[in-house]
Formats: structure tokens, sequence, C-alpha cells
């Protein structure tokens, strides 16, 4: 069975998006034609955390193309092996798959993280952070996330914050020489409130260093969404969205703050729980997802 290129896509996609939108940033990035600067809205990818774990890449892009999916974040570890030990040849495989698909390589989702109070740890996780910026780079992908993953006992909480960003800011000057943004999830205990995250952005002050809005439970603490959503709005990368069926968390919220900041960038669907149907639980979430964008 044949699948369409990108510019098939596209042309077939005109009349179903043209109500919202979509069409013209689509044309815009793939044609690169225009003397127009490009304006691009929100776009619906998938992670591969949970939803696609499964997959190698010839089948994560199929049904990326067919539930209308525009992109994707190849989380490590899982089945498409897009990781930094595969050789040159491998990676101009996984660059072509893309470059023949309309599905966009959104980017890396790494594992590292920069909070340990030893310091041969945090190096590592730089050295390894590293590795996925020229991986991500060669593959042609966008960026790569990290993330931190909680405040260490024993250690006073604003030095794992600075340390943190000091080693964020490290990767982003690296990352920026390859054009790859560097994504630093909101996440790990202690670590994912928003206050927190904003000390480290402002410690990481590089524009290269970016937000992954994450959809925890901890955005709602404190003052509340909206506050929160303000700490960082400046700095905000991608958004990690759940399933968009559940009310866990208030979505119309989410957007509304998303729209009014103009936010212009992926929103990446990921979640724990595994459907019974994933590829009809991706459909229904693109229906969910053009509603509320």
């Amino acid at each position: 069975m044949s699948h369409p290129t990108r510019r098939e896509f596209l042309g077939r996609a005109a009349g179903a998006f043209a109500a919202t939108g979509l069409m013209a940033s689509l044309c815009g990035r793939a044609s690169g034609d225009s003397d127009q600067p490009e304006r691009r809205g929100m776009r619906l990818g998938l992670v591969t955390y949970n939803w696609g774990k499964d997959w190698d890449l010839p089948t994560l892009l199929r049904n990326c193309e067919a539930t209308q999916f525009e992109g994707v974040e190849l989380r490590s570890t899982h089945r498409h092996g897009v990781e930094p030990s595969i050789g040159k040849t491998e990676r101009d495989e996984v660059r072509k798959r893309f470059a023949d698909s309309p599905v966009v390589l959104a980017g890396l989702g790494s594992a590292c993280e920069y909070h340990s109070p030893d310091p041969g740890v945090v190096r590592q996780n730089i050295e390894d952070t590293k590795a996925f910026v020229r991986l991500c780079h060669e593959v042609g992908g966008e960026g790569v996330k990290v993330r931190p993953n909680g405040l260490p006992d024993g250690v006073a909480v604003p030095k794992t914050l600075e340390q943190i960003g000091r080693s964020l800011a490290e990767c982003a000057r690296f990352a920026d020489d390859y054009g790859i943004d560097i994504r630093l999830e909101v996440h790990g205990r202690g670590t994912s409130e928003l206050p927190h995250i904003r000390t480290i952005m402002d410690v990481a002050d590089h524009p290269r260093a970016v937000v992954c809005w994450n959809c925890n439970e901890t955005d709602l603490a404190g003052e509340g969404l909206e506050h929160n959503f303000q700490l960082v709005k400046k700095r905000l990368g991608t958004i990690h969205i759940h399933d968009l069926r559940s009310d866990a968390y208030p979505w119309a919220d989410l957007f509304r703050l998303l729209k009014a900041a103009d936010f212009s960038g992926w929103t990446l669907l990921e979640d724990g729980r595994m459907p019974e149907d994933l590829v009809a639980a991706m459909r229904e979430n693109r229906r969910l997802w053009e509603r509320l964008r």
C-alpha cells in the first residue's frame, strides 16, 4: 500500500483544513516559497511515551498520517529505535522516512536530567543531552526534551534549581550551533512547581532553552492555573497534553490561555493509560483538539 508524499497530503487536506488556517501553515512550511513571514497556529502531534511506544517508525508514521497528527516526539528507549547509539546509515534512513512523509519530526524525548547532587552524574547527563542534540540535528528534528526529576533530599532548593538552570544553559548554548531547542519538561517531585520552573528558566537565560508545559496537577497549585501559566508564558516551547477525552485537567482554560498568548507551536499528546483502540482514540482526540484550538 502506497502512502502520500508531503505534497499530496497537503493537497488532499486543503479542503478539510482551510477553515482553520492549518493549510496555510503547512504549505508555508513545505514550500518555503512565500514572500510573507510564516505564521503558524498550534499543531497537534504525538509523544511516544505510551501511545505509540510499541510501533516501529513506518507504523508510527502511517498511523499519524491516518489520524491527522502532524508531528511526533520520539521518546527514547521505545520501539522506533531512534537513539544516539545508531550510526549514520540509520540516521539517514530516519531522516528520509520523515522527508517522505507529511509527518514532522517535532523532536526527541530524552530522559536527561540535571538535579543530582553528584557532579559526575550531572556531567554525564549534559554530555548525553549533547549526543541527543547531534542526533536530532542529523535526523531532521526540531528539539530535545529534557527534565528535572525532583529535589534531592538534604540539598538546599535554590542550589538545586541554579544547578539545573546552569546545566540547561550549557546545553542550550551547545544546541544553538545545531538549530535545536532544549525543552525543559515541567516534571518531578517539587521541580514540577511552576515557580521553581520559572527560577530555573531565569538562570538558563538563553533563547534555545524553552519550557515544555506538561499539564500536571501542580499547574493548578498556589495561585492557580492562570498565574502559573503567566510565570513561564514567554518561555513556552512545546505543550504536552493528555487524553482530551478526560476532564481531569481544565483543557478549555489551558487552550484559552494559549490562544491569548498567541502560542504557535506543538501541542503533543502523551498519556499513561492505553486505550483499547489507539488509532480510534487518536482520531477522537484530533476532533476534540480542533474544537479547543
